[in-house]
């Protein structure tokens, strides 16, 4: 049995990051998730601009097969400049 609100992997997994519009962020998050999660689809990634698209919120969902994949998928994109958060 597994304890509860613990994660079975491997599982979908959404990431969401969050950047200013008009930076780079979409190609340097797309290469980050994909150096640990392997290649995307553009069906497993989703857009949106802030509603006075100062902001872009882009959600990544991924195939996780583990929390330490998962760990380094945040460590990498918390760290990139262009990322101002990373849920």
């Amino acid at each position: 049995m597994s304890e509860p609100g613990k994660l079975q992997f491997p599982t979908e997994f959404p990431i969401k990051v969050m950047g200013r519009h008009g930076s780079d962020l979409r190609a340097q998050t797309r290469q980050i998730v994909e150096k640990h999660a392997g290649p995307l689809s553009d069906a497993q990634i989703r857009d949106r601009p802030s509603t006075a698209s100062n902001f872009l919120s882009i959600t990544y969902v991924i195939q996780a097969t583990s929390q330490e994949q998962l760990d380094a998928i945040y460590r990498e994109l918390t760290a990139c400049e262009a990322v101002l958060m990373a849920l």
